[in-house]
Order: C-alpha cells, then sequence, then structure tokens
C-alpha cells in the first residue's frame, strides 16, 4: 500500500480500525525494543526505523540505513528485519521458532509477511530488534557490503 503520508502520525491516521489494531501493537514492541540512535519515521512508503544519515551517510543509495520497517499491504502486513537478512544465525532463530510456535514463516530476505498479530514471535523480535546498537549495526552493514 503506498501513502502520501510524511509524518509517522499521518501515516497512522490514515489506516483503517483494523489495520491500525496490527499496526499499533507491533509497533509498539518495536520502539519498546529499539535501541538508542535508531529513529523512527516514514521511509520507502512505511514506517521506518533507521540510522539517520547524520550519523552514518556513506550508504549505497544515499538513503539511510534501514534497520526496521512496518508497512501495511494489500493482503497482509509486513515487518521487514535487516539483522534476520544480513546474520544466518538470526534467520535460522527465526525460522526455529516459528516452527516451534506451529507458525507458518513466510518470509522474503528480510520481510516477514504476516496477516494478524498472532502470527508473530513478538518475543523473539523484540529481543532481534534489541540485539544491535547503532555502531554495531553499522559494523555489519559494512561487513554485509564487503563480502
Amino acid at each position: 500500500m503506498t501513502t502520501n503520508a510524511t509524518t509517522v502520525l499521518d501515516y497512522l491516521a490514515t489506516l483503517t480500525d483494523e489495520q491500525r489494531s496490527i499496526i499499533v501493537p507491533v509497533r509498539s514492541v518495536i520502539l519498546s525494543h529499539l535501541p538508542s540512535g535508531f529513529v523512527e519515521t516514514i521511509n520507502w512508503g512505511m514506517l521506518s526505523y533507521e540510522v539517520p544519515l547524520e550519523i552514518y551517510p556513506n550508504t549505497y543509495n544515499k538513503k539511510p540505513l534501514s534497520y526496521v520497517g512496518l508497512a501495511v499491504q494489500k493482503q497482509y502486513y509486513s515487518l521487514y528485519l535487516m539483522p534476520a537478512y544480513m546474520d544466518q544465525n538470526v534467520y535460522q532463530t527465526l525460522m526455529d521458532a516459528f516452527e516451534k510456535a506451529g507458525k507458518k514463516l513466510s518470509m522474503g530476505k528480510s520481510c516477514i509477511r504476516f496477516k494478524k498479530v498472532e502470527d508473530l514471535p513478538l518475543d523473539l523480535i523484540g529481543s532481534i530488534i534489541a540485539s544491535h546498537s547503532v555502531k554495531s549495526f553499522i559494523t555489519a552493514y559494512e561487513t554485509a557490503r564487503k563480502a
């Protein structure tokens, strides 16, 4: 779903009550685990949690370095977890947690597709989000770019 919203509050205001009932709890998990230095904004047409260019301007696309994203799509919701994309151990941990919980993991490179909050292992997602400082995430990004 594309949006013309330019602020987080504008984005949330454009959502239906049903969409907000899914996005708001997941956003709360993100915000409660988001390490200091990452900022919440609107980028890429979604809620974006990123390293500001003022802190790290050396990105390949001259856009802030994306850490987590949360979006409403046409048929589902998307949670983008760059740590899972950049680290095979984190990806495997996610796969194992979904399997153990009897949940189906629908995931692309960094995107977990879900239809309701209960589809997500929120405790694990919170710990993944909390797992990097801005500095360690930039280091992981630079290492991945070299590979």
